[in-house]
């Protein structure tokens, strides 16, 4: 019976450490390599704006307007748990100038403005949400 026990353990504790775990509890070490790092970006969607209400605080897009120089690129990256995306023109009037398509949580879309201007853009799946680019 000890003996059937002890080979039990040592079974389990094998197939631990076959797993990646070490017998004291500690998570396997992650390779640097595969591990990503999260996007920096100009413009966040950030966790809840796709509900009603983000842009009475101005907080669907943060910041809801951003200046870049001609010829810089625009990042948004989507933290909220819901698909959005980055559209320009208004809700009524999209224009065909970008369109990132619907972006996943964690995604990122980059645009450069070569032209100075301002330029509005909007989510497509909700309607609320607006921001301004303007390029100097």
């Amino acid at each position: 019976m000890v003996c059937q026990k002890i080979i039990a353990t040592g079974i389990i504790i094998a197939a631990l450490t076959v797993a990646g775990f070490a017998f004291s509890g500690s998570a396997p070490e992650q390779n640097s390599e595969e591990s990503e790092m999260p996007v920096k970006g100009d413009v966040i969607m950030p966790a809840k704006a796709s509900r009603p209400g983000c842009e009475e605080l101005d907080r669907c897009y943060i910041p809801s307007t951003v200046t870049v120089e001609s010829g810089k690129q625009v990042i948004w990256v989507n933290e909220d748990s819901a698909f959005h995306s980055v559209t320009s023109g208004l809700y009524d009037e999209p224009t065909d100038l970008f369109d990132s398509g619907h972006l996943d949580p964690s995604e990122s879309f980059a645009f450069e403005f070569k032209e100075s201007g301002t330029y509005d853009y909007f989510c497509t799946l909700h309607p609320w949400m607006e921001g301004q680019v303007m390029v100097g």
